[in-house]
């Protein structure tokens, strides 16, 4: 079985991972990696600037390509180590013998030897060692719950949305552009510029952590859109609509929708972004193939969708909110767990 490493998931399945094999089709000069054992990937990523070393713990083996260093542990508790590669303290060590590879790929040119060189500070007792590898096992599963509990009301969201938007109720519908009109607002530079971020709407440009470049004098080409409005953007044919959270302005490559008629906004947020609407609906527009993929829109605006009298929309809308409220509760709840995990790691070693 052909692997790789994820910085978040571990060693992994690559048809798990990528969704196909990204291995060579000969692996005989690959590495057979047993459970237990450890593999260095030496690929820098955004929050692991010196890459990952992670455990094989999913499966009872598997081959790996020869740009990791594999390696198993003696003389420490196994599942001690695991917690301290875990903890990026090691970054230190790697820091001072790594240099970035000649063709600038994100590959860290580090030799086996000068790996196996670095020097760590660690506790030598075992039984220390097995207590703080024992408190983070739990912490770890307690971690893996929340997770799990998180995808489990995604899905439970999903599933409602499937069932509320693919029953066949008598509601009338029309064509979008019997509700929604185009609205193309520009001359706005003194408006703040706004990005989307999928499954949230949008959000102010300089509040995102990545950095997204745009020409600050062609703002004023830039759309307005206000709150609620909908935005039609670059890979909605995947993920849907999004919707505005305030009012400023927008990329003009984006097409806005703006209510002409009395609705309730997150009725149709949620409409707009289930599989219901992108795959049985939306898709009829879609035109082009992989990435040269762009929507129709004269056949978009003739699309029909639900439209219930405005108290059930209200109704549904509320029910979705509780929803998402709930999912929002539990995920910062992980997000705390985790960030809790990350400052313990970060105290526990030198």
């Amino acid at each position: 079985m052909p692997l790789t490493i994820s910085s978040k998931d571990g060693l992994v399945d690559q048809v798990t991972y990528f969704n196909k094999t990204v291995a060579s089709k000969d692996m005989s000069g690959y590495y057979l990696l047993k459970n237990g054992e450890f593999a260095y990937n030496k690929s820098y990523s955004v929050g692991y600037d010196f890459g990952s070393i992670k455990r094989l713990d999913k499966y009872p083996m598997g081959a790996l390509s020869t740009l990791y260093i594999c390696f198993s542990i003696k003389n420490f508790d196994s599942d001690f180590m695991k917690v301290y590669f875990d903890s990026l303290k090691w970054y230190r060590e790697i820091y001072l013998i790594a240099a970035e590879g000649a063709r600038n790929h994100g590959l860290l040119n580090i030799s086996t030897e000068d790996f196996f060189e670095t020097k760590h500070k660690l506790p030598l007792g075992l039984p220390e060692q097995k207590k703080i590898a024992a408190f983070f096992t739990l912490l770890d599963r307690r971690i893996q719950k929340q997770r799990q509990l998180v995808e489990r009301l995604k899905n439970y969201k999903r599933g409602v949305l499937q069932s509320v938007f693919s029953k066949n109720y008598k509601w009338e519908e029309l064509s979008i552009e019997d509700i929604f009109s185009c609205i193309i607002d520009k001359n706005h530079p003194d408006k703040t510029v706004l990005t989307i971020v999928q499954g949230t709407g949008t959000l102010p440009r300089n509040s995102i952590d990545r950095k997204i470049s745009y020409n600050a004098e062609s703002v004023s080409s830039y759309k307005k859109v206000k709150e609620n409005d909908f935005i039609l953007h670059l890979r909605s044919f995947e993920g849907g609509l999004e919707i505005a959270n305030e009012e400023g302005i927008v990329s003009p490559a984006y097409t806005i929708l703006r209510a002409t008629k009395n609705i309730s906004p997150l009725f149709y947020y949620n409409y707009f972004r289930s599989y219901n609407f992108i795959n049985e609906k939306l898709r009829i527009a879609v035109e082009g193939i992989r990435d040269g993929k762009s929507i129709n829109m004269n056949t978009f605006w003739k699309i029909k969708v639900p439209f219930p009298h405005y108290e059930l929309q209200n109704y549904y809308a509320s029910f979705f909110s509780l929803i998402d409220k709930n999912i929002k509760k539990n995920e910062s709840l992980l997000q705390a767990l985790e960030k809790g995990k990350r400052q313990l790691l970060q105290k526990m070693f030198i």
